[in-house]
């Protein structure tokens, strides 16, 4: 059975020791050319987590990546965005040379204090859902982030002044915003798969209204909603508002709306009671939330059907 190792890499310059690189010229940041990077032999499963960011763009890479619930095969531009604590692992089922191309940006988050980017990295969604849907590039677009992370490495690599710090993270918010832009992209081209994604929530949506589960659940978080569709809340609301314009939370509204209509044009139930079969404990919370979605009461919907 492969064996599986765990390696926790704290610093860039563990990195490149790691994968028998030159000392970084800078101990915060660096850009890799994968090409150059020398072959090493893997003849096992290894689990990687960084103490740092990690942006890369891989292709051509003869081994598989486990990326939360998936594995990716590189034989296109692929991106994807790994934040300092996050476990990835590569894949190999006998011995084998890992050959690949691209580009690796590895920034430490020290290098980030005390500037705006410190906190609104965090704000980017991609190092959140990214474990779960990789960033596939056109050759335009990868030449678009290759420029920004040439443009990065030159940086660098020249003198250091005041203007250096400034000038290589207005570089990476550039690039991280092309990115999002690319994801958005991603969200619309790749239809299939996204509208898999959408008919499988609904049908977990009428599953969950159709069962006894309100009453003794409640209203279907978004998390839970996220779980059993294999993707994480983020990216599960983002795609949602590129396909529909609106989000998971109100597609489990709409749901509870629809199930309310039914009930209340279709039975003799009262309010209170159909609010308690909706799964909620309060029936003026119900009351609420119709009236803000149809722009009447749950009563006055009933009577405009007599």
């Amino acid at each position: 059975m492969a064996r599986t190792a765990l390696h926790r890499i704290k610093t860039i310059t563990e990195f490149h020791q790691f994968r028998e690189l030159p000392k970084p010229e800078h101990p915060l940041i660096s850009v890799i050319n994968l090409e150059s990077v020398r072959h090493i032999h893997i003849d096992k499963k290894v689990s990687l987590v960084f103490d740092f960011y990690s942006i890369s763009l891989k292709k051509n890479f003869n081994a598989k990546i486990r990326y939360g619930q998936q594995e990716y095969d590189f034989d296109e531009g692929i991106m994807f965005f790994i934040s300092p604590g996050q476990v990835f692992g590569i894949d190999v089922s006998q011995e084998t040379e890992m050959k690949q191309s691209g580009w690796m940006l590895l920034v430490h988050p020290d290098f980030l204090w005390n500037t705006p980017m410190a906190r609104s990295i965090k704000q980017y969604e991609f190092f959140d859902y990214s474990v779960n849907e990789a960033l596939f590039l056109s050759d335009k677009e990868e030449t678009v982030i290759t420029g920004l992370m040439q443009n990065i490495e030159q940086e660098y690599r020249a003198n250091i002044d005041k203007f250096s710090q400034d000038i290589i993270i207005a570089q990476l918010g550039l690039l991280l915003n092309y990115s999002e832009r690319f994801y958005q992209r991603q969200f619309i081209t790749r239809n299939i798969t996204n509208h898999q994604i959408l008919n499988r929530l609904e049908k977990f949506l009428a599953d969950y209204f159709n069962s006894n589960d309100l009453v003794g659940k409640g209203l279907p978080t978004v998390q839970q909603v996220a779980e059993s569709l294999l993707v994480s809340p983020n990216y599960l609301s983002s795609l949602l508002k590129v396909l529909t314009g609106q989000s998971t939370q109100q597609h489990i509204h709409n749901k509870l709306i629809e199930k309310a209509k039914e009930k209340l044009s279709t039975t003799d139930l009262s309010v209170s009671e159909i609010a308690y079969e909706l799964g909620f404990e309060y029936p003026q919370s119900f009351s609420k939330l119709f009236k803000t979605k149809t722009n009447l009461s749950p009563l006055e919907f009933r009577h405009s059907f007599n």
